[in-house]
């Protein structure tokens, strides 16, 4: 769906919520399911909040249009077939590999909703709709020809892994006029107090066999090494299963979340690319060259949690949670923050909570800090990113009080 068709459907939609206050988690159903099998197809972070994009962009138009062919007592039917259709046939196209069990999915879905014209109509309104946004994003960019070099001399070795998605600044974006739109400065100079500030504290901090971490920081640390959207989308659900929700209303707040999300990583890898700036773990293994007194090096340092392979600054986890926090401050404008929560496959059986958004925002950027992998300066221009997109978002995609 276009931008201009967003804007256009918000009035409808507010109208049509008022008839459609049903089950209002077959939405958060759907998005779960749809975050197990991104999980399962082992997509990278970034492809993996492409995916989820289109997928809810979709749901969100699917869900309209079968409210809106669907009045009457049946509209509920309609509406939850739809978002099942659209969910199948976007989820299929993108992910091939997980065909079988999102055709389970799917079909249990359906059997849950009594056969009628209703039912028919919903699937045929769920799958138009999926058509509709694959023809219109499928070609955003993201397969254009990868022409990243690595640095190095003739004749000398360096580490052959190809960096993560080279090739994300050529995307189209949602919202964002251009991935380079909110390009942030350069990093701190070498030769900063700020650099040697933020060295420092990640050298103590962030190293594998640091002792300066107290329990809470090594359980953050450990929550947080996971990326995929599901865990962010988990603090989604926290404000998307309030009671008096509908589910019009959640399909259009996963519809911008998740393209807040997906620009974020457009314009972060944008900045990433740009600057190429080094890890903690080859800064501080080379600190004799950045020709700053304050820093020492050290030879053994090393992560707590293994490098992403891509360039450090700035921090991609930090533009989500700041992208994602965003969206749900302007979902949520006038009325009370309530409890959010996730959960984490590499913290299995912990659940982390919040009671204020800015908090968690401000713990996945510390998180980063902590597992060795960012410098402060390097989150706190993240979550300055994401918040300006997942403002930006909201702007154009959800009602303004």
């Amino acid at each position: 769906m276009n931008c201009k068709t967003f804007r256009l459907v918000l009035a409808a939609t507010a109208l049509a919520a008022a008839a459609l206050h049903v089950r209002a988690d077959v939405v958060t159903d759907w998005n779960q399911k749809a975050g197990e099998l991104v999980g399962e197809a082992k997509l990278g972070t970034p492809p993996a909040n492409r995916v989820m994009a289109m997928v809810q962009t979709a749901v969100f138009d699917a869900a309209l249009a079968a409210s809106k062919r669907v009045p009457g007592a049946l509209q509920q039917d309609a509406v939850a077939a739809a978002v099942a259709a659209a969910n199948r046939v976007t989820l299929t196209k993108l992910m091939p590999s997980q065909e079988a069990t999102i055709q389970a999915a799917y079909g249990a879905a359906l059997a849950a909703i009594a056969d009628s014209p209703a039912k028919s109509a919903g699937i045929a309104a769920g799958e138009e709709a999926a058509a509709a946004l694959l023809a219109a994003r499928l070609d955003d960019g993201a397969a254009s020809p990868e022409k990243y070099k690595p640095h190095t001399t003739a004749g000398a070795y360096v580490p052959t892994a190809t960096p993560a998605v080279p090739t994300w600044p050529q995307r189209r974006t949602w919202v964002l006029k251009s991935a380079s739109q909110l390009r942030p400065a350069a990093p701190p100079a070498l030769n900063s107090a700020t650099w040697a500030r933020d060295f420092n504290e990640v050298k103590a901090l962030g190293g594998k066999t640091s002792t300066r971490r107290t329990l809470e920081q090594i359980e953050i640390a450990r929550f947080w090494d996971y990326s995929l959207p599901a865990i962010y989308h988990g603090v989604v659900r926290s404000v998307a299963l309030q009671p008096g929700r509908d589910v019009l209303r959640n399909a259009r707040l996963y519809a911008a979340v998740t393209q807040a999300m997906d620009d974020a990583m457009i314009a972060v890898f944008d900045a990433k690319y740009t600057y190429n700036f080094w890890r903690p773990s080859t800064a501080i293994r080379n600190a004799e060259i950045d020709g700053n007194e304050a820093t020492e090096p050290d030879a053994t340092w090393a992560s707590m949690i293994d490098t992403p392979m891509h360039p450090e600054y700035p921090s991609a986890h930090s533009i989500l949670a700041g992208a994602v926090g965003a969206v749900l401050k302007a979902e949520l404008a006038g009325q009370p923050t309530p409890e959010l929560s996730t959960t984490s496959p590499t913290a299995k059986g912990v659940t982390r909570r919040w009671n204020r958004i800015d908090d968690f925002v401000r713990e996945v950027s510390v998180a980063r800090i902590y597992e060795g992998v960012h410098f402060r300066f390097s989150t706190d221009v993240g979550s300055a990113m994401g918040q300006q997109i997942g403002e930006a978002t909201a702007a154009k995609h959800l009602p303004q009080p």
